[in-house]
């Protein structure tokens, strides 16, 4: 049982010592929900996308903005890149699944929407590859990070780096900082 203690202590006390950071960070969620509040209000879209355990929060997240997060009100504009496996199969099967989150972006996207890429490494080639071409496309981005950032860190716009190699809690803070968005979204775009 000890051991079972211990994990569950280790596990908590992480997440405090991540939340902390995030306390100390607040201004960097202000500054992303703004770019989302800016794209939404000029007809744009917030496109997510992820691998793994960030492709559910990519699709987490886009499903709080079209659905809704606390407030009845009409749909914001997302989508998850994440979510149509027919689609992500295909690409990766004719062009390789470096280019599963491109091609995507290529046909769906346009200059007012924002990209949000979820990587809890910094290091996925398809997100990579996907930054670089919405800037292409003159989209702004966004990184949800985690470690040091990895490559990704100096090719987005704005980001949010999680300082832990220890990948659930990253996971944790980034659907913790998505849900704060989602609140502050529907705080302004319904005032």
């Amino acid at each position: 049982m000890m051991r079972i203690e211990k994990i569950i202590k280790e596990s908590l006390d992480n997440h405090l010592e991540v939340l902390d950071f995030l306390q100390a960070h607040q201004d960097s969620i202000k500054d992303i929900a703004a770019l989302f509040i800016s794209s939404l209000r000029n007809s744009g879209k917030i496109i997510f996308m992820g691998n793994g355990g960030s492709a559910s929060d990519a699709n987490h997240l886009a499903a709080e903005l079209v659905g809704r997060f606390k407030k009845n009100r009409k749909p914001f504009a997302s989508i998850s890149l994440s979510s149509n496996i027919s689609l992500i199969t295909a690409i990766g099967n004719d062009l390789g699944f470096e280019e599963i989150f491109s091609r995507q972006l290529e046909a769906l996207a346009k200059p007012e929407d924002v990209i949000v890429a979820i990587s809890t490494s910094g290091e996925s080639l398809n997100v990579i590859n996907a930054v670089k071409k919405a800037k292409n496309l003159g989209l702004k981005s966004v990184g949800f990070l985690g470690r040091d950032g990895g490559k990704l860190k100096n090719i987005v716009d704005l980001s949010l780096v999680i300082p832990t190699k220890d990948t659930p809690r990253i996971q944790e803070m980034h659907i913790l900082v998505g849900h704060i968005i989602c609140e502050i979204i529907e705080e302004e775009l319904l005032a």
